[in-house]
């Protein structure tokens, strides 16, 4: 098997062929080889992080008609680093009455709750971390986590800011997930499988040609799910005074603001995994795993852009408007296009069999 057309798989077995070699039975050596590379997904995925925060406040800049970062490094990149040391060296304060354990495991939760999502991204067709028959289920799961950290972030700062902050995000949580489980539906549907590489591997025709509004819905409760505006509700600055996490101070704010640029960039990738046909590009997909990648990411900086357009430019919105457009609108739109796709798909697959 040549190291370019399954680079994961050779590289595996060379390490766990050096570890028996060096006396260490095969399961140890197989689980310190799936470690190793849990560790360097997640080594390259911070990386990516720190760039993405470059990235955006570039993007925000030419958005408000300012230079943004350009001191630090070529066109400001090493502005970010910058940015880490002054978080690390900072003050890390805890309220005297806060719920210590809870606090301190909220930033924890929140950046593992987008780490974890990884593990189910088809990276290429023979590179992804855990081939789920439930992947789009595993989506909606492991995203919870990260609301679950925002209530505990709330509740745990002894703060009624923070509290309100915690509790407008269950609202959240709790309408917004009905429209985007039920579009995560459109592309299962059509696939037949809940398995993203099935479901990226079904898209002779990307999925957003045949239900465009679904992946237009699918965006709207994604950015809703994020908590970026025009939904950051439980971030509500002006009203606020940041929400939730108003009592966090150092890497513990610095680790909800990088959960939250790669939650977005990663709510882009399953955007264009499950309707632009993730690392699938004209078979270019075929010549290299590398190449496959490649076409990945770039759709999902696409996506991610879109997400940064939109944060950018619309304001915040109350949220009893913001209920009210989903209950009221959103949510009976998704189910009204989830019927008349799944009637439209069964009638078109009876007409095809004929």
């Amino acid at each position: 098997m040549s190291f370019w057309n399954d680079p994961l798989r050779v590289a595996a077995e060379w390490l766990e062929g050096i570890l028996t070699g060096w006396g260490l039975n095969a399961i140890a050596a197989h689980v310190l080889v799936v470690f190793l590379g849990v560790f360097l997904l997640i080594t390259l995925l911070m990386v990516l992080d720190i760039f993405l925060v470059w990235i955006e406040r570039k993007v925000v800049a030419r958005f408000q008609d300012r230079l943004g970062p350009n001191r630090l490094g070529p066109f400001g990149i090493i502005q970010p680093f910058a940015d880490i040391i002054k978080l690390i060296i900072k003050e890390d304060t805890t309220p005297g009455d806060a719920d210590k354990v809870v606090y301190n495991l909220a930033p924890i939760l929140s950046m593992m709750s987008v780490l974890i999502l990884w593990a189910v991204v088809p990276l290429a067709p023979v590179i992804l971390g855990t081939d789920q028959n439930v992947g789009v289920l595993f989506l909606i799961a492991a995203g919870a986590i990260g609301t679950l950290s925002i209530i505990m972030a709330g509740w745990a700062s002894n703060n009624k800011f923070a509290l309100i902050g915690g509790f407008r995000q269950v609202a959240v949580m709790v309408s917004f997930e009905v429209p985007m489980l039920t579009m995560l539906l459109i592309p299962t549907m059509f696939a037949g499988s809940m398995n993203m590489n099935a479901i990226i591997g079904a898209q002779n025709i990307w999925y957003v040609w045949i239900s465009p509004l679904g992946a237009l819905i699918f965006l709207i409760a994604a950015i809703a799910e994020l908590g970026r505006a025009p939904f950051d509700l439980a971030e509500g600055e002006s009203e606020l005074v940041s929400g939730f996490n108003i009592e966090y101070s150092g890497m513990k704010f610095g680790m909800f603001y990088a959960g939250e640029l790669l939650h977005a960039f990663t709510f882009g990738g399953f955007w264009s995994i499950l309707f632009f046909g993730g690392y699938r590009f004209f078979g270019l997909e075929q010549v290299s795993p590398f190449l496959a990648i490649l076409i990945l990411i770039i759709k999902a900086m696409l996506g991610y852009w879109v997400i940064m357009w939109v944060k950018y430019t619309m304001m915040r919105i109350r949220i009893d408007q913001m209920l009210g457009f989903n209950w009221k609108f959103l949510t009976p739109l998704s189910f009204a296009l989830l019927l008349v796709t799944a009637l439209m798909n069964t009638l078109l697959r009876g007409a095809a069999s004929w």
